[in-house]
């Protein structure tokens, strides 16, 4: 896989979750700040978005999409409508009351709770007709993120990203993903799963696109030429016994130049980031599979198992063994 398709698979931890929610009349919703990403594409009717740090509210119509990421915010019918409180439940769904309750799955999952007023449920006859009369239908898709290792990815992106989405790539993701949240039908979870993964990969690819000039960091990274080529090459090939020479020569650079430009991109040195990645990738590798913890060893750099696990406990303060057990369940495959 290339680069950005290695960071959206390894940093997401459990099963992204899609759903529709109508929400009609005078609404506001208050979601809290949190761990996980995700977003609300209004598929009809119209709604705002209020930042909680005090700027100008979003205006949202059909065929937007506000992605969210580590900022609390209110979604509203109106700007000066107030709004109830959204606390998340273990099931990682929100219902409105008083209290906050820390899962790690973000703040844009299951903003209605199904069979309260304004909620639509997957297939429920004339929520289109509903909405296009007085309401806002809106697809909302959620993602949990390994808390333990933020990427850098996420630290160049502002917290509320508006996108217009009507013709683009981007736009045909959604129109499946609302097909597949209509009916209950064999196989949508699968499909569910991976459209979001698309749809997340798309996002990130809007906003790239549109701010290529400014964007710094880990972003500017995979745009540069030379820095580039030696992130390609580490997520190519993790295991191999890099030195920095070598990454300089792939980026055809000196040595010394490769590793002050490395570093000014990225914000650590070339092998502090290719260690950061092979344990970043093990802990995927654990959680999604059952392979053998010498054969992780192995596809993440490591010449035994024993060195693996010490460096594994060092980052994660378990072993590769426990992390596994804990985590092995939000990943196993669709049956």
């Amino acid at each position: 896989m290339d680069v950005l398709s290695d960071a959206i698979t390894a940093m997401r931890a459990g099963r992204p979750h899609a759903a529709r929610r109508l929400r009609q009349g005078a609404w506001g919703l208050r979601f809290p700040a949190s761990t996980g990403v995700g977003f609300h594409a209004v598929l009809e009717g119209s709604c705002w978005v209020l930042p909680e740090d005090g700027g100008s509210p979003i205006r949202l119509t059909a065929g937007d999409l506000v992605f969210v990421h580590g900022v609390g915010y209110g979604l509203a019918d109106d700007p000066g409508t107030p709004l109830d409180e959204v606390r998340q439940i273990l099931d990682g769904s929100w219902q409105i009351g008083p209290e906050a309750a820390d899962g790690g799955a973000p703040a844009t999952l299951d903003a209605a709770v199904p069979g309260t007023p304004g909620a639509a449920a997957p297939g429920t006859p004339g929520a289109s007709a509903a909405s296009e009369a007085s309401g806002t239908l809106m697809l909302c898709g959620a993602y949990q993120l390994n808390r333990a290792r933020p990427h850098p990815l996420l630290t160049c992106l502002p917290g509320l990203i508006r996108l217009a989405t009507s013709g683009r790539p981007l736009g045909g993701v959604l129109d499946l993903l609302r097909s597949e949240t209509e009916e209950a039908r064999p196989g949508a979870a699968a499909a569910t799963s991976g459209l979001l993964d698309t749809a997340l990969l798309y996002i990130l690819r809007a906003w790239y696109d549109q701010h290529a000039k400014h964007t710094t960091g880990w972003a500017a990274a995979l745009r540069d030429p030379a820095i580039g080529q030696a992130l390609s090459a580490i997520h190519h090939d993790p295991a191999r016994p890099w030195t920095v020479e070598e990454l300089g020569t792939v980026a055809g650079l000196s040595r010394a130049a490769f590793a002050k430009r490395f570093t000014a991109f990225v914000g650590e040195p070339p092998l502090g980031y290719l260690t950061w990645w092979r344990l970043t990738l093990a802990g995927h590798l654990l959680r999604a599979g059952d392979q053998p913890l010498r054969v992780v060893a192995q596809q993440t750099g490591y010449t035994s198992e024993f060195a693996f696990a010490k460096a594994f406990k060092r980052e994660y303060g378990t072993s590769p063994g426990r992390y596994r057990m804990h985590h092995s369940a939000t990943l196993k495959p669709v049956s």
